[in-house]
Parts: structure tokens; C-alpha cells; sequence
């Protein structure tokens, strides 16, 4: 049966002819398009500190501006992957306009994300990208919101090695060495000498070879148990190796308590967005930013799970970048500690942190609770506490804490010297001897200003902005860009990507604000 001729009119399809001349990129994207909008102001920064990276001679290369604007214009549109990236320059015609119909192959692209595009080429374009923002009104300085979450590395979750297990290694080693010292002892006396100091702390290869070669040479031609033999020539070949290697695994790990093997910069640390829910310790970094209207301002990576010993590098890394610290800064109880508050003093900056406990001092229970420490009535003259019966805690002696970063605290201790026969004993403490207090006056001190500024008109607005301004962006990177883990290896690479990450963010914010403000007039 012959199908019937159609008479409807279809517009000319012809895979073969698609034009007689060129075509033009240009008029295939409209004016508005976000893609326009970031080449532009791209192409208005300075990039010298990226250009020095190149030397004066070679065979040409990309140019390095085309390339800053395929990796942000990549990360506006949650494309990270250096292999999908190039595939984007072959098919995606934004971005075959963006780079002038440049195909970069994936080494290219992720060599000059990882070689050229340090922490000191990429820092100055961030802080090119805010300052332009805040010539636009879209962002202040002065006053920050900070936050940190944490993300994981690309390193393998099973690859962890623990400092604590390293010093206990170097103890069996010792323990085994001392074992076979003595039984050398016992076989032949004469030829021993003294007996080498040795601990895990200052232990070298050298010295484990020293000892094991005086053990051999003092049971030479003696009868020896064999399995004495064998443990000796397993320690003499082994142990060398493994202290070497317990040396260099310490030196990667900078003081911290683990680091993984496969990205030694990395720190196993607990994550909230945990898929097996079973809080599992996972390879990552501690990312602290700081933001001004939803727009992130500064951001740095940190190797330690504590917020609290974050904030002084994270507001020096601030400074550094800016020549200035901000005025305020506004951060939960996480960052509520005697050495943050010491700094913001020093720095003349405003905290707006809360500390431990803020919330609950509110409450009528916490306030009028009278055996709590920070209820008790202080004599400053006499420099004694008095308990709720009315007795004086005298003062018996003071400690000094240290922080991770060196800070030292000043802890006065008070004791009570009236607890037996008292009525109210089972209610103020429950120890068996005489109530003891420790007090940090200083940070008492700071409490109490804190609490003053967290509960003034100005300090209220502060605290219900910060939520809503820095855990907003947090929620953008990681769940709408899907910014869940890195993909670089080591700190100084993962902060250059996270840089890019952060322009991308602030400048697809503006742009879509832009963009919906010409729309609404």
C-alpha cells in the first residue's frame, strides 16, 4: 500500500549542508547569558601573579585567561572534572565561544589548575572578585559571619595511620630489643658493654643497628636458641626500615593524631554527612569561610577537627589577604574559648561568639541555680569564693594550660574547708573530700563583655544574620553544586580548588541577582 504524500510544509533539513559560510558563535548566544557576564569581568583582572608562573621561553601555550574563565565558568556550572571539562569545550557551544574555539585536553586543564594556579596565583584573583563586589555594595568587610564544616579528601578511607599507634610500635621495638639485650646478658656478660639509653621519642635506625650488632657479636659462637637467632635477624633487617618509615609518617603528620597514606595532608575526622550513619572517622579537611551577604569573603583549609584553633590562622590568613582585619565577627559557641577572645581584644575586633553554655545562662534554672560555679559570690579583696552556706573557698594554688597553638591560660584553684557536717553537701557536690573549684578569672572576664554584646540590640541581629548568611553558602557548595568531596590531593592544591569554587559561587550569586533585578523593573 503506497503511504500518501503529505502536503504539510516542513523547514529544510539537510545533515550534510548546514551553511555556506561559517558560523558565527557570537549570535548564537544571547547578551544576557551568564557566560558573557563572567568573561568580561574575567577579562578585566590582573593576572599577573598566574603569568609569572610561565617562563619567558618555550613553545606558545593557552593563554592563562582563557583558562581561568573555562574553570569558573566549569564550577558556575558544577562541572569539576578536568575530563569533562574538555568534553564541554568539544560540545558545549558556551563554552566553545568562551574559549574561542580552544580545546584544551584534560592534562592541560588540570596541570595548570594544580601547577600554575597556586595558593599565590589564585588568592589575588579571589580578592579581585570581592573587592569588586564591595565596590558594588554587595559586600562589607567590616563585618564578617564565619562558619566551618568539613569535607573529605579524595584519599581512600581505609588508608589511615595513627600517631598513637606509631609511639606504640616504637615502645614493642624497644621492648623486644630490651628482651634480647638481656639474653644476650645472661649468654656471654663479658662482651656487652653498658647497655644503650634508648626511647621512643629520640630512637634513629642507627641506633637500632648499633645495638643489635653489639647483641651479635656478644652470642657469636655461643649456643643461642635458635628462635632468639631468627628474632634478631628479622629486627635487623625490619626495624631500621620501619622506624624510618614511622619517622617520616610523624614529620607528615605536623603534631596532628592521624593522616592518611594516600593524601598525607589529610586528617581522619568525623563527618555529619555520613551515608553509613555509623560516624565513621573519614580522611578530610576542616574548611572555615567567612561571608558578607551569602557572598564568601575569605575561605581557608585547615588539618585540625576543632574549630576552636581555627579562627586566629583563618583571621590572619583575613588579614594577609586584605591588609586589614574586619571590625566584627560574628561565629557560634564552636569558636568561644579564652585564647579567641585574647586574640579579637588584641586585634580590637568586635566578637559577636558565643561560648558554652550562652543559651542555658539565659534560662531561669541556670540563674538562679546556687550551687553552679559561676553563681557562687566572689570576694576580689580577699580573693575567695563563698559557698551557698554562707563558708569562704579559699585559694590553694594555680596551673597553667597550654592550647594546641601555644596559648597558655592561668587557672586559679579555690577549696572549700567547711564541706563536713554541712547541710546542703549532697546538693552542692558529690566528691567525698571538700568542694574544689578551678576559675579562669580572665575568661570570666570575657564572659561576661561577650554576654553583653551577644544581648545588645546590635549583637541579637548578628546572631539571628549568622545562621541564614554562612551556613546558606555552606548548603549551595555541598548540596546544590554538589561540593561533597575534593578531588585533589594535598591542602595547598585543594585550597587553589576551593578558591575557584568561591569565585564561581560569588559571582554566579551576583550575576543571577543582577540578572533578576533588570527582570523585575
Amino acid at each position: 500500500m503506497k503511504q500518501r504524500a503529505s502536503s504539510r510544509a516542513f523547514k529544510r533539513y539537510d545533515q550534510h549542508q548546514l551553511s555556506a559560510f561559517p558560523l558565527d558563535l557570537n549570535n548564537l548566544i544571547s547578551d544576557n547569558h551568564i557566560v558573557r557576564s563572567i568573561s568580561e569581568i574575567i577579562d578585566n583582572l590582573d593576572l599577573s601573579a598566574v603569568l609569572s608562573k610561565y617562563p619567558k621561553m618555550g613553545a606558545a601555550c593557552y593563554h592563562p585567561r582563557m583558562l581561568v574563565k573555562l574553570l569558573v565558568y566549569g564550577y558556575v556550572n558544577n562541572i569539576y572534572s578536568s575530563r569533562q571539562l574538555e568534553e564541554a569545550c568539544k560540545r558545549d557551544i558556551h563554552f566553545l565561544w568562551l574559549t574561542a574555539m580552544s580545546q584544551p585536553d584534560h592534562n592541560t586543564i588540570a596541570r595548570f589548575r594544580s601547577n600554575r594556579l597556586t595558593e599565590d596565583g589564585i588568592k589575588p584573583i579571589f580578592k579581585q572578585v570581592v573587592l569588586f563586589l564591595a565596590e558594588a555594595g554587595e559586600v562589607h568587610l567590616k563585618e564578617v559571619y564565619t562558619d566551618g564544616t568539613k569535607i573529605e579528601s579524595r584519599a581512600n578511607k581505609y588508608t589511615f595511620v595513627w600517631d598513637r599507634a606509631i609511639k606504640t610500635s616504637k615502645e614493642r621495638m624497644l621492648k623486644q630489643l630490651d628482651e634480647l639485650w638481656e639474653y644476650a646478658s645472661h649468654v656471654n656478660k663479658e662482651e656487652l658493654q653498658a647497655k644503650p639509653k634508648l626511647n621512643p621519642e629520640g630512637l634513629k635506625p642507627e641506633d637500632i643497628k648499633q645495638a643489635i650488632q653489639q647483641i651479635n657479636e656478644a652470642i657469636k659462637d655461643k649456643e643461642v636458641d635458635p628462635k632468639v637467632k631468627q628474632k634478631l635477624s628479622y629486627g635487623e633487617k625490619k626495624w631500621p626500615e620501619a622506624l624510618q618509615k614511622y619517622e617520616q609518617q610523624q614529620e607528615q603528620m605536623k603534631g596532628r593524631n592521624s593522616m592518611s597514606k594516600t593524601d598525607p595532608d589529610a586528617t581522619f575526622m568525623r563527618m555529619k554527612e555520613d551515608h553509613m550513619l555509623n560516624g565513621q572517622l573519614k580522611p578530610g579537611y576542616n574548611l572555615q569561610i567567612s561571608t558578607s551577604n551569602q557572598y564568601m569573603v575569605f575561605l581557608s583549609l585547615h588539618q585540625t577537627t576543632n574549630d576552636t584553633t581555627t579562627l586566629i590562622p583563618h583571621l590572619d590568613g583575613y588579614h594577609q589577604l586584605y591588609g586589614q582585619m574586619p571590625h566584627a565577627v560574628t561565629a557560634d559557641a564552636g569558636y568561644g574559648s579564652n585564647e579567641n577572645y585574647s586574640f579579637c581584644e588584641q586585634q580590637q575586633i568586635t566578637p559577636y561568639i558565643k561560648y558554652n553554655y550562652f543559651h542555658k545562662e539565659q534560662t531561669k534554672q541556670w540563674a538562679t541555680d546556687p550551687f553552679k560555679t559561676h553563681n557562687l559570690v566572689f570576694d576580689q579583696i580577699n580573693n575567695c569564693f563563698y559557698c551557698p552556706s554562707g563558708q569562704p573557698m579559699q585559694w590553694i594554688g594555680e596551673k597553667i594550660e597550654t592550647s594546641d597553638n601555644g596559648f597558655e591560660k592561668k587557672i586559679d584553684i579555690y577549696q572549700a574547708t567547711a564541706c563536713e557536717g554541712c547541710e546542703l553537701r549532697k546538693s552542692c557536690f558529690k566528691g567525698t573530700n571538700y568542694r574544689r573549684i578551678e576559675v579562669n578569672h580572665e575568661l570570666r572576664r570575657q564572659k561576661e563583655m561577650v554576654k553583653e554584646l551577644l544581648n545588645s540590640p546590635e549583637g541579637i541581629k548578628h546572631r539571628k544574620k549568622r545562621p541564614a548568611d554562612v551556613e546558606a553558602v555552606f548548603g549551595q557548595i555541598k548540596h546544590n553544586n554538589q561540593y561533597k568531596r575534593f578531588r585533589l590531593n594535598g591542602i595547598s592544591k585543594n585550597t587553589v580548588d576551593l578558591n575557584l569554587v568561591g569565585i564561581a559561587h560569588n559571582l554566579k550569586k551576583f550575576l543571577v541577582k543582577q540578572k533578576a533585578s533588570k527582570m523585575a523593573a
